[in-house]
C-alpha cells in the first residue's frame, strides 16, 4: 500500500509546484520569481522543487507546457476563419494567466522566447499548413505577430486605447487580418 501512495503524493507534489510555479511566474514574470517563493506558494522545501525540476528554467518550461486550444477550422466556412481564429485568441489571452506570463517572460528571457517560438510553431503552423501548405510557416509567423503584439499591448503593456477597447471590437480589428495572412493569395 506504501508503494501506491509514493506515486499519488509524488504526483500530487508535482501539481502543487507547477500550480505555485504558474501562479508566482504570473504574477512576478520569470526574473523575478524565485524558486523559494514558488516553494513557500506550494507549502515545501525549495529543495523539493530542486529534487522535481532541477532548476528555474525547467521549472519554467514545465510550467509554460501549454495548449492554445486551437479551434478546428475544419467545418469554418473559409471567409469566417479570421473571426474564429480571433475571438479564440482573444479569450484565450483573457482567460489563463500562464500564457500570459509566458508572454512577459518571453520579452526579457531566452528560455521563454524559445518556449513561446515554440508554441506558435507547433500549434498555429498545422493549421496554417492545412489553409494555405505551400507558405505556411509564413502565414502561421505573420497570426503570430498579430496575436502576439495584441496580447503585449493589452495585457503586458497595458496600452491604454487598446485596453479600452472591448472584446468585440479588438476581434473586428483583428480578424479581417487573421484572415488575409490565412487565406490570401501570397504576395
Amino acid at each position: 500500500m506504501e508503494s501506491a501512495d509514493k506515486p499519488r503524493r509524488s504526483d500530487a507534489t508535482r501539481a502543487a509546484i507547477l500550480t505555485a510555479a504558474r501562479e508566482r511566474f504570473a504574477a512576478d514574470g520569470y526574473e523575478r520569481a524565485t524558486i523559494r517563493a514558488i516553494a513557500a506558494d506550494a507549502s515545501i522545501d525549495p529543495a523539493m522543487v530542486m529534487r522535481y525540476f532541477g532548476n528555474k528554467e525547467k521549472l519554467f518550461a514545465a510550467a509554460a507546457e501549454f495548449n492554445l486550444r486551437l479551434p478546428d477550422l475544419s467545418d469554418v466556412p473559409a471567409e469566417q476563419i479570421g473571426v474564429v481564429l480571433a475571438t479564440h485568441f482573444v479569450e484565450r489571452w483573457e482567460g489563463d494567466d500562464t500564457l500570459r506570463a509566458l508572454l512577459r517572460a518571453a520579452v526579457t528571457h531566452p528560455v521563454a522566447a524559445e518556449r513561446m517560438r515554440q508554441l506558435f510553431a507547433e500549434q498555429l503552423g498545422p493549421v496554417a499548413a492545412r489553409l494555405a501548405p505551400t507558405d505556411a510557416a509564413a502565414r502561421a509567423g505573420l497570426v503570430a505577430t498579430q496575436t502576439l503584439g495584441l496580447a503585449l499591448t493589452r495585457y503586458v503593456l497595458e496600452l491604454p486605447p487598446v485596453v479600452a477597447m472591448d472584446r468585440g471590437a479588438i476581434i473586428k480589428w483583428l480578424a479581417p487580418t487573421l484572415q488575409r495572412y490565412l487565406t490570401a493569395p501570397s504576395p
